[in-house]
């Protein structure tokens, strides 16, 4: 099942990604994908409601990561949100990631007990 990403002015979504793979996206000026995304034909986003567990479940212990926040209403139509784990909706990209469409981008540490530190996001 999938459903339009709500309409309003800036839709925030996240991403997170190695640092060395956005360097490469910068100097390509475009994000295609980590390898995960590329396999399954769609680039992983997630709310902020999904992000630390995404973290927690995809990314646990690893360090050099970024979180980028994205403008999802930047995306158009390419743009979907698909029923996946436990039945959450998370947003899709079926494109390439204009970085036009990232408003920021801050690293994601880990504390002393391997967690990620996430900022204030919503």
């Amino acid at each position: 099942m999938s459903e339009t990403p709500p309409t309003s002015s800036k839709t925030l979504i996240y991403k997170i990604v190695p640092n060395a793979l956005w360097r490469e996206a910068k100097e390509a000026g475009v994000f295609k994908g980590a390898a995960i995304d590329l396999t399954d034909g769609y680039i992983h986003f997630s709310t902020a409601a999904q992000a630390k567990e995404t973290a927690q479940k995809h990314f646990a212990g690893q360090d050099d990561l970024l979180l980028l926040a994205v403008d999802g209403a930047a995306l158009g139509d390419k743009l979907v949100f698909e029923t996946s784990r436990g039945g959450a909706l998370f947003p899709h990209l079926y494109a390439d990631l204009p970085l036009s469409a990232v408003l920021w981008e801050t690293p994601l540490t880990l504390d002393d007990d391997g967690a990620h530190q996430f900022p204030e996001i919503a």
